[in-house]
């Protein structure tokens, strides 16, 4: 039996980023905050570049303990869709035109966010990554971590649970 012929890589990677671009720009704060994704393979580091207008505290200067959080909960949001969602992409099942023309499937929707603030987040660009613990049918955990200059130094980490959409939903 022959095995099928695989696809060129620029085609699959193609679809990888248009499928990523499709998430990402489904979400208007996702926008207003700048936030973008460097992905390698499967794995994807979300990017906050630093703006006055996420500035919290003045003083300090320091970023609002909002932006980080929502930086942290977007950070595994898209993560958690992009792994659920993986499978889809690379076979081709998930369109990634109809993505961009905003019909994205239901997606996990969150139980709960909880944030630990390590440090004060300063004024620069700020990295986050994500990691999916449990992935099941109807519930999946995902641990994030944000930092700025040295990755073994966070400036928060956070825990969330999402609910699984149903199949056929």
């Amino acid at each position: 039996m022959a095995r099928p012929t695989p696809e060129p890589v620029q085609v699959v990677k193609q679809r990888r980023d248009a499928a990523l671009t499709a998430l990402v720009s489904g979400v208007p704060y996702i926008q207003y905050l700048g936030v973008s994704f460097d992905r390698r393979g499967d794995e994807l580091t979300a990017v906050l570049p630093f703006d006055n207008k996420l500035i919290g505290n003045p003083q300090l200067p320091a970023i609002h303990g909002g932006v980080t959080a929502a930086f942290l909960e977007i950070t595994a949001m898209i993560t958690l869709n992009w792994t659920w969602l993986w499978s889809d992409i690379e076979t081709g099942a998930l369109d990634p035109s109809s993505l961009s023309e905003g019909r994205l499937p239901r997606l996990p929707k969150t139980i709960d966010f909880t944030v630990d603030y390590l440090r004060s987040g300063l004024p620069r660009d700020a990295y986050g990554r994500a990691r999916v613990t449990r992935l099941g049918r109807r519930y999946a955990s995902v641990q994030a971590e944000a930092w700025q200059d040295n990755r073994d130094r966070p400036m928060a980490q956070a825990t969330a649970h999402f609910l699984m959409p149903r199949p056929g939903a």
